[in-house]
């Protein structure tokens, strides 16, 4: 099974918009393959984001907009399982930029969350990307978008040594 864990920033509130995204390919147990690329959101950015990430309006300019950052990346997000750290909010800034630059894609996608993931397998402790680095002694430099997927990867990794099976924990999610 081939997964593409992916994390992205976004540059405000709306998260309608990427800033920045990572991507760690994991195949037969093992990251073989990792991408990084700030993004120009041609949207303002609000301060709590550039805070939070680092990311601002001037370490965007020369980036590309995600319609040229997709035609690179599209052919690696179609080749495999999709997979977040809180899924739903990736997936859903990923749905919202197709849709906002009327990018014709898959109707649904196979993903998984690594949260939902975790507290199925570790119930009874926090699943904040952070804390899961800190269990398992992940080097973590938290809201940068290859460090995040980088770290969601290696959580993923941690899982299936463990002996879970993805396949209970795959779900489709709409992207039109």
């Amino acid at each position: 099974m081939r997964f593409v864990v992916f994390d992205v920033e976004t540059p405000n509130h709306l998260n309608s918009r990427m800033s920045a995204i990572g991507i760690s390919i994991i195949e037969d147990g093992q990251i073989v393959d990792e991408l990084y690329s700030l993004v120009d959101p041609e949207q303002p950015f609000d301060w709590f984001n550039t805070r939070l990430t680092g990311i601002s309006e001037e370490t965007v300019a020369g980036a590309p907009t995600f319609p040229a950052l997709w035609e690179k990346i599209e052919p690696v997000m179609a080749s495999g399982i999709l997979v977040a750290h809180n899924a739903g909010f990736d997936l859903g800034v990923l749905r919202r930029c197709l849709q906002d630059y009327e990018i014709d894609w898959k109707p649904t996608v196979q993903g998984l969350c690594t949260v939902v993931m975790g507290r199925s397998l570790l119930p009874g402790i926090s699943h904040k990307l952070n804390d899961m680095c800190d269990y398992y002694g992940i080097c973590l430099n938290h809201h940068r978008a290859d460090s995040d997927s980088h770290a969601c990867a290696e959580i993923l990794l941690r899982y299936l040594e463990a002996g879970a099976e993805a396949e209970k924990y795959i779900r489709t999610y709409r992207m039109l």
